[in-house]
C-alpha cells in the first residue's frame, strides 16, 4: 500500500469511526437520561460487556491478528485467498455456535465472573437476564470481524468502518421503542415503580443487542460478496492452513484474553460500589472517541501494510509506515488526553447529565475520565506498536508483555480499592496501559530499521506536547470564562462545543508556530 493509500485508508476508517462514536454518544446521552447509574443500567451494561469482551478475545484480538496477514500473504502471491477466508469462516461460525449456545446456558456463572458484587443484589437477576438476550451477539459479531478482516486486507475499508454505526443506530431506535412500549411495573424485580420506565428501556436495549450484530454481519457480507469473496456457512474441516492458523492464533488469543482479565478486574472491583460500573462506562465512552478514531483506525489499516511490505523485504517503506501512523496517531490523542484532563467536569455535565443522571454521577464519571485521559496516549501508541510483531507472526511477545501488563493493573485496581474506592479501577487500567507500551517499545528493538523511531518523529513528538499543554492553558482558562453558559440549560451544548473550538484553533495554531506539522499536511490527507 502505497503511503497515499495509507493515509487515505487511516481517513477512511477514522471518519466512519468517528460516525459511530458519535452515534455512540447520542445512544449513551439517551441511556444515561433513562437509566442514570442505577441498578438497570449496571445490569445492561454488565450484560452487554459479556459478548463484548469475547468478541475482543475471539475475533478482533486472536482470531483476526493471526488471520490478517496470513491472508494479506495469500492476496499478494495469488495463493486462492478465497479458498482460506471461507475455511476460516465456516471453522469460527461451529465454534462460536457452540461457545454462544454453552454461554446461554452458564449466564448465571458468566455474570458473577465479571460482577460478584451483584450477587444477592436484585441487579445480579437482571444481568442474568439481559445477558441471555444480549450474548448470540458474540456470534454475529465475531463473523463480521473476520469478513472485515477480508476487506481491510484487500485495501477496502469503508464498510467494515461503517458497520459499527448500525449498533448505534438499532441501540437509539431500541430505546425509543422501550420508551413508546411499556413493561408492567409488578415485574419490576423489586426495584420500584419509579423504575419501571427504566425497565421497559434495559428490555429493549438487550433484546437489540444480537439484532445489531446481524445487521453488522449482513453489511459487511455483501461488501466481501460485491468484492468476489462468496463466503458460506459450509461444515468445518480441520486443513493444515487452519492448523497454521490456529497455532499462531493461540498465543495471541491467550493474550487478548489477558487483556479482558483487565477489564473484568475493573468490572469486578467497580460492582462492589454502587453506580460504579455505569460510571465507568460512561467515561470509557468519552475517551473511546479518540481512541476509536485514532488509534483503532491506525491498528486496522497498518498491519495488513505492514504484512504487505515485510513479505517484499521494504524495510525503509515499512519504518516510514510505522513512523508516520505513530506520528499522526500522536499529534491527534495528545492533545484529546489533555482535554479529557483539563475539562472533564463540562464534558459529562454537558453530553450526560440530565434525567436519571445526577450531579452526584457527574463528578464521578468527570473524576474517571480524567484518569482514563492520562492513559490516552498509551492506548494508542499499543495500536501502532502491536503490528510490528504481528505483522511478522510474533504473537507470544505480546501475550508476554500482556501477562506483565494484568499483574501491574490486578496490583493497582485491587489493592488500592480499599483505599481510593472505584477509581482505582481506572488508575489500574491506565497504568497498565503505559506497562504495555514500554514492554512492546523495549521488544521492537531488536526488529531491525522498520521498528526504529527516525528523526522526524522524534524531532515533532515533543513539539506536538507543547502545543498540547499551551492547548490546555487555554482550555481552562476558556473553562472558567465560559462556566456560566456551560450550566445553562439550551445553550450550554453551544458554549460547549464553542470551548472545544477555542482549543482546536488554539492547538493547531500553536502546533504550527512550533513545527509540530503543517497544516498543509492534514488538509492534504483529507483531500486524498
Amino acid at each position: 500500500m502505497k503511503p497515499i493509500r495509507l493515509v487515505q485508508g487511516f481517513l477512511t476508517v477514522g471518519i466512519w469511526t468517528l460516525l459511530s462514536r458519535v452515534f455512540g454518544f447520542a445512544r449513551d446521552i439517551m441511556i444515561a437520561g433513562y437509566l442514570g447509574a442505577g441498578p438497570v443500567a449496571e445490569a445492561f451494561l454488565v450484560a452487554f460487556s459479556l459478548p463484548n469482551m469475547f468478541r475482543r478475545f475471539f475475533a478482533e484480538g486472536a482470531f483476526n491478528m493471526a488471520f490478517v496477514p496470513m491472508f494479506s500473504k495469500k492476496v499478494e502471491a495469488d495463493e486462492d485467498p478465497e479458498r482460506f477466508a471461507q475455511e476460516a469462516f465456516a471453522g469460527m461460525a461451529f465454534l462460536l455456535t457452540l461457545f454462544t449456545v454453552i454461554g446461554i446456558l452458564a449466564m448465571p456463572a458468566l455474570v458473577f465472573a465479571m460482577a460478584s458484587g451483584f450477587a444477592e443484589d436484585e441487579r445480579f437477576d437482571l444481568a442474568v437476564e439481559y445477558g441471555r438476550l444480549a450474548f448470540p451477539y458474540i456470534l454475529f459479531i465475531s463473523l463480521a470481524a473476520l469478513v472485515s478482516g477480508v476487506l481491510n486486507a484487500t485495501g477496502r475499508f469503508m464498510a467494515a468502518a461503517a458497520a459499527p454505526v448500525l449498533l448505534n443506530v438499532i441501540f437509539i431506535a431500541a430505546v425509543l421503542v422501550g420508551a413508546a412500549l411499556g413493561r408492567d411495573p409488578s415485574e419490576s424485580l423489586g426495584l420500584g415503580l419509579d423504575h419501571a420506565l427504566g425497565l421497559r428501556v434495559g428490555d429493549t436495549l438487550a433484546a437489540a443487542v444480537p439484532l445489531a450484530g446481524l445487521a453488522q454481519l449482513a453489511l459487511v457480507w455483501i461488501a466481501a460478496k460485491r468484492a468476489g469473496f462468496h463466503l458460506r456457512l459450509t461444515r468445518p474441516r480441520m486443513t493444515p492452513e487452519l492448523k497454521k492458523l490456529a497455532a499462531i492464533a493461540a498465543p495471541a488469543a491467550l493474550a487478548g484474553g489477558v487483556v479482558q482479565i483487565n477489564l473484568l478486574v475493573g468490572r469486578q472491583v467497580a460492582s462492589f460500589f454502587e453506580g460504579a460500573v455505569a460510571w465507568l462506562n460512561y467515561a470509557d465512552r468519552l475517551y473511546q472517541l479518540p481512541l476509536g478514531v485514532v488509534g483503532i483506525a491506525v491498528g486496522v489499516v497498518l498491519l495488513p501494510d505492514l504484512s504487505r511490505r515485510l513479505r517484499a523485504g521494504d524495510e525503509a517503506g515499512g519504518r516510514d509506515a510505522f513512523n508516520r501512523a505513530a506520528e499522526m496517531s500522536l499529534a491527534l490523542t495528545i492533545p484529546a488526553a489533555v482535554a479529557l484532563v483539563v475539562i472533564p467536569v463540562p464534558l459529562v455535565s454537558v453530553l450526560f447529565e440530565r434525567g436519571a443522571f445526577t450531579t452526584d454521577d457527574t463528578m464521578a464519571t468527570a473524576l474517571t475520565v480524567a484518569v482514563y485521559g492520562l492513559g490516552l496516549p498509551a492506548f494508542v501508541l499499543q495500536k501502532a506498536l502491536q503490528p510490528l510483531f504481528f505483522a511478522r507472526e510474533d504473537t507470544r511477545s505480546p501475550f508476554r508483555y500482556a501477562l506483565v501488563a494484568m499483574l501491574v493493573n490486578a496490583v493497582v485496581a485491587i489493592g488500592l480499592a480499599p483505599v481510593i474506592g472505584f477509581i482505582a479501577a481506572a488508575l489500574g487500567t491506565t497504568l497498565a496501559g503505559w506497562a504495555m507500551v514500554w514492554l512492546l517499545w523495549r521488544g521492537s528493538r531488536a526488529m531491525g530499521a522498520a521498528a526504529e523511531w527516525d528523526d522526524r518523529f522524534r524531532r515533532r513528538l515533543w513539539r506536538i506536547c507543547g502545543a498540547s499543554a499551551l492547548m490546555g492553558v487555554v482550555l481552562f482558562g476558556g473553562a472558567a470564562l465560559l462556566g456560566p453558559f456551560l450550566a445553562t440549560p439550551m445553550i450550554r451544548y453551544a458554549a460547549l462545543a464553542l470551548l472545544v473550538a477555542i482549543g482546536m484553533a488554539a492547538y493547531f495554531g500553536f502546533g504550527q508556530l512550533l513545527g509540530a506539522f503543517r497544516l498543509a499536511e492534514f488538509r492534504r490527507a483529507v483531500r486524498r
